[in-house]
């Protein structure tokens, strides 16, 4: 009986230290980097519809690089007409051939345009004939201590990061109950949407929203894959168009190429893999991002303890990849 119970202390013993080891290595939760070593590749999407909203930069813009690289059909909107062109022509170029001028197409939209989302969404179709997967990236990240957050700021955040996103997946979700297809809704969320960012709380709160929204989907008897997807820090240009504590303005900064922060190449690349691989939750981000969600997402308790040893200061240095 002894050596029973000394045997299964060492397997414990064991196996946390051995997700002790992955949590600092890895750049991805455990599930989406075997995925990527040993899931469906990318290429099984190839032929796939997928529309992308915020692509003409960062995170969107190299995920649709990552699938055109392995022949999936892209549509790519955002505000911003010039860099979508850019984006489009880059998809073609690194297809290998398999994606023509009609396999990208871009759409110039405005996600707070609300009114006009069944237009959109009928553009596209009438270009495909069909959607097989939607993409929920455009968003904005904010910059501000909480108690000087005008409410207007929070509202407007909400509109973009919360509400358009949920118009947009319904019109989606509506289109594939019509036509009887099991389509994919994604949304890219963000590690604030699983433990809360210091001196963000209005997008943090509106992550956590989106996971409350897609999580209930997720659980009412539709026919839909749902992936939530949460990046770290990415070395994009999101610091940019922060919303900041004040309607209108813009936070306007740009990352230090010191951050210690994932690549958005390698960001697009594990997006991509959750896509393919129909994930439902996923998280991606450089140490010590992987070893803080764990803990704060599995050990709620354990970590109240690391927050008082580790102290908001360092926290936030953490959040800001430094």
């Amino acid at each position: 009986m002894a050596f029973f119970f000394n045997f299964v202390a060492i397997c414990t013993i064991l196996y946390f230290l051995v997700r002790l080891v992955l949590w600092l290595v890895l750049d991805a939760d455990i599930e989406l980097f075997v995925l990527s070593k040993l899931g469906k590749p990318i290429s099984s999407l190839k032929g796939k519809v997928v529309w992308i909203t915020g692509a003409s930069s960062g995170i969107g813009r190299d995920l649709a690089i990552a699938l055109a690289k392995n022949g999936v059909r892209l549509c790519l909107s955002a505000r911003n007409i010039s860099e979508l062109l850019k984006v489009k022509q880059d998809c073609i170029a690194q297809s290998n051939g398999t994606l023509g001028p009609n396999d990208v197409y871009v759409l110039q939209m405005d996600m707070l345009d609300v009114n006009h989302h069944n237009d959109y969404f009928n553009m596209v179709i009438d270009h495909f004939k069909t959607l097989d997967i939607l993409v929920n990236n455009a968003g904005r990240s904010q910059r501000a201590e909480w108690n000087n957050i005008n409410v207007k700021v929070d509202r407007e955040l909400f509109e973009l990061d919360v509400f358009a996103v949920v118009h947009l997946s319904r019109i989606a979700l509506n289109f594939f109950i019509r036509n009887s297809i099991k389509g994919h809704l994604a949304v890219t969320s963000s590690t604030a949407g699983l433990i809360g960012a210091p001196n963000s709380a209005s997008y943090t709160g509106a992550k956590h929203a989106l996971h409350g929204y897609f999580e209930t989907l997720r659980n009412e008897p539709f026919e839909v894959n749902i992936t939530i997807f949460c990046p770290g820090p990415t070395a994009t240009n999101f610091l940019q168009e922060a919303f900041t504590d004040t309607p209108g303005a813009k936070y306007n900064q740009s990352v230090r190429p010191e951050d210690k922060r994932m690549t958005s190449e390698r960001c697009g690349y594990l997006y991509a893999v959750a896509l393919a691989n129909k994930t439902h939750l996923s998280w991606v981000g450089t140490f010590p991002i992987n070893l803080i969600l764990y803990i704060g997402c599995y050990y709620p308790n354990v970590k109240k303890l690391l927050l008082k040893i580790v102290g908001m200061r360092r926290l936030r240095q953490v959040r800001d990849s430094r």
